[in-house]
């Protein structure tokens, strides 16, 4: 059972929750994990003004998504960062250029999933993997989230990211919370919980 992590991360916050995800997914015998990465559509310079080159330097191993790979899939996790409660324009790009698996019905049945981050507690996390819900809804597929029976979603004790729909992550106003373990562990329990569910559904 072949799954796919495909993500955008500017900053590196999304590529390490991407990691877990992965991390996640390959506890399931029998799964393949494969991380890809959606094309950047912003030009060096702009990155470089931005303060994104490091992060993209470390991402530089990670080969840029196919459609040919979102068709072979029997599930794919999708990673997003925040743009104003919604998905970032590299995803919506790379997203809009999968018409022709639509046409085809390539997606239809295999189970689809969204994990996000956001500057702010309050960014628009629940917004953004809702509204990326239907893009998978469209495509057929069968939307998987983070279930209550991962306890990290009751935390109080501390500020987390972490919603029914979706692990998330909280950046920081500059950018320099890195995501903690409670965090990661929601995306380790989303990546294995759709892992299984695709398992059943291809079987």
């Amino acid at each position: 059972m072949k799954l796919l992590v495909v993500y955008y991360s500017m900053y590196g916050h999304i590529y390490r929750m991407a990691q877990a995800v992965a991390e996640g997914a390959a506890a399931v015998a029998g799964t393949e994990v494969i991380l890809r990465r959606v094309p950047e559509t912003l030009p060096a310079e702009v990155l470089t003004k931005m303060g994104a080159t490091e992060a993209a330097r470390q991402q530089d191993q990670v080969p840029v998504c196919t459609l040919d790979e979102l068709a072979g899939a029997d599930a794919v996790i999708f990673g997003t960062p925040t743009r104003f409660g919604n998905m970032c324009g590299q995803m919506r790009q790379f997203l809009d250029s999968t018409g022709q698996l639509w046409a085809q019905g390539s997606l239809v049945g295999k189970a689809g999933s969204v994990f996000t981050s956001s500057n702010t507690q309050h960014g628009g996390q629940e917004s953004t993997i809702l509204s990326f819900h239907i893009t998978l809804l469209h495509q057929g597929m069968v939307v998987v989230g983070l279930p209550y029976a991962f306890p990290g979603l009751m935390e109080a004790a501390e500020v987390s990211g972490g919603t029914p729909y979706g692990a998330s992550t909280i950046a920081g106003a500059d950018g320099s919370r890195l995501p903690s373990e409670n965090e990661l562990a929601g995306a380790r329990y989303q990546g294995e919980h759709v892992a299984k569910i695709a398992q059943k559904l291809s079987s």
